[in-house]
């Protein structure tokens, strides 16, 4: 009995095992992408500054808004703090979308690259932790 239990359990214990390889890997490409905005916006404000400018913010911004991304991608990387850095990118990602849209530009790929990203955060964190899966059991 206990050894059909184990087969049993086993092709869910390699489902669960590749889910979670999946959700690090889309995590860490949130992350990758993040970190690579945030240093941009930190190390080559000039070329940054036009397209705040086009979406009507000030050129001073990217001094801000870097250390804001680079400080979402850090606490959405540690296990203990990803749900709250969750909220925080999906807050600044809706931001990004926000803005695109007041100006016109709907459906521009600065908004799909933010959409997937935002989708992705949390696709990732459900595939990576039980506690968000244990919250919202979508798959059963």
């Amino acid at each position: 009995m206990s050894e059909t239990m184990n087969l049993r359990q086993m092709p869910e214990t390699m489902t669960l095992h590749r889910a979670v390889w999946a959700g690090r890997i889309m995590s860490a490409f949130v992350v990758i992408a993040l970190v690579a905005d945030g240093t941009i916006q930190l190390s080559a404000p000039a070329q940054i500054a036009s397209m705040l400018q086009e979406t009507g913010f000030a050129m001073d911004l990217t001094r801000v808004v870097g250390p804001i991304i680079l400080a979402c991608a850090i606490l959405y990387a540690i296990p203990a703090t990803a749900v709250l850095g969750a909220i925080l990118v999906t807050g600044f990602l809706g931001g990004a979308i926000c803005a695109h849209v007041r100006i016109g530009e709907v459906g521009s790929p600065p908004e799909i690259i933010s959409l997937l990203l935002g989708a992705m955060t949390w696709g990732g964190l459900y595939a990576r932790d039980p506690r968000i899966r244990a919250i919202l059991p979508l798959i059963r």
